[in-house]
């Protein structure tokens, strides 16, 4: 397991360009030479450290294209992780893939399961594929994020039940492919701004799913969003989300929304909401009873508060 943390007794002489990641999941490493503060040498070892280097802490990762076959925890807050693309702001440019095979019932717990876990505020993730290759059957987390102000972008999150955990605090995923066929887009108490990338379903499902019990400040909101994919898939349940400003395919039935179960609805404490979208999927005929058609659009300072913590070019 790769642990990005914070780590006090070792330095590495050299700027953020020599952090990298290279081979298979056996090679990752630090390019330069490490040492410990009687400048004696430390051996390599598996886990990949970021290290404050003289006095002051480098908050950048750069990672070579490659596939990596590992769980990553990061538990160092303000940390940036960047992996290698021709096309910064697309997603179908990225070369550097994490991958995972881990069900939520073989780990013991939904984040336990995720390929990325991010338990530190402030991080940041650039052009990552991160997946969980479990498939059908299962809970199994591609990334699972229990901290706020965190960024995604230009990331691809692959998986097919419950990809994407967004559990804590305020998050920003911006120009991003997220994939998935069951609660694909989940948590419990977050606040989620989701914009200008794809939600592709591979089979039918439900895509969000937030868990909201309480009348909370929280909201999930899709904004100016491809949703798209195959099989017959509802906008969500239990759950406050809106969908705005996006392109629904045809892979949206005519409700759009469904109660949890016929026994236990979950309806209470909910918002099914949308506003100016297009395509076949949009708002028409036939929509959940308790689906609400809004007359104008949920902004992000509501879902956020401040944006200054957001890179803007994937706003």
């Amino acid at each position: 397991m790769i642990t990005i943390a914070r780590y006090h007794d070792y330095y590495v002489e050299s700027d953020y360009h020599d952090y990298h990641v290279e081979g298979d999941y056996h090679d990752y490493h630090v390019e330069d030479e490490l040492h410990d503060e009687q400048d004696n040498h430390v051996s390599y070892v598996h886990q990949l450290k970021l290290c404050p280097i003289r006095g002051h802490y480098r908050n950048i990762i750069y990672i070579y294209p490659g596939n990596y076959t590992e769980q990553v925890v990061i538990s160092r807050s303000n940390i940036k992780i960047y992996g290698q693309t021709s096309s910064k702001l697309s997603y179908s440019s990225n070369t550097v893939t994490i991958s995972r095979y881990m069900s939520a019932a073989t780990a013991g717990s939904n984040d336990a399961s995720g390929t990325v876990r991010v338990t530190a505020t402030g991080v940041s993730l650039y052009n990552l594929n991160i997946e969980n290759t479990y498939g059908k059957g299962a809970q199994a987390i591609a990334l699972s994020v229990q901290a706020g102000t965190f960024g995604c972008y230009a990331c691809q999150l692959r998986g097919y039940q419950d990809t994407l955990l967004a559990n804590k605090d305020t998050q920003f995923y911006g120009k991003c492919l997220i994939t998935g066929a069951t609660d694909f887009i989940f948590g419990t108490s977050a606040s989620i701004w989701i914009t200008g990338g794809t939600i592709q379903t591979v089979a039918s499902g439900y895509i969000t799913a937030s868990g909201r019990s309480s009348d909370d400040g929280n909201y999930y909101v899709i904004d100016n969003t491809t949703v798209t994919g195959t099989g017959s898939s509802y906008l969500g349940h239990y759950a406050r989300v809106v969908f705005q400003n996006s392109n629904l395919g045809s892979i949206i039935p005519a409700a759009g929304w469904v109660q949890w179960s016929s026994t236990t609805p979950n309806t209470d404490n909910i918002l099914f909401g949308e506003y100016n979208n297009s395509g076949a999927g949009a708002w028409q005929s036939g929509r959940a009873s308790f689906a609400t058609k809004l007359t104008a659009p949920i902004s992000i300072t509501t879902v956020l508060g401040s944006t200054s913590w957001i890179d803007s070019a994937y706003l």
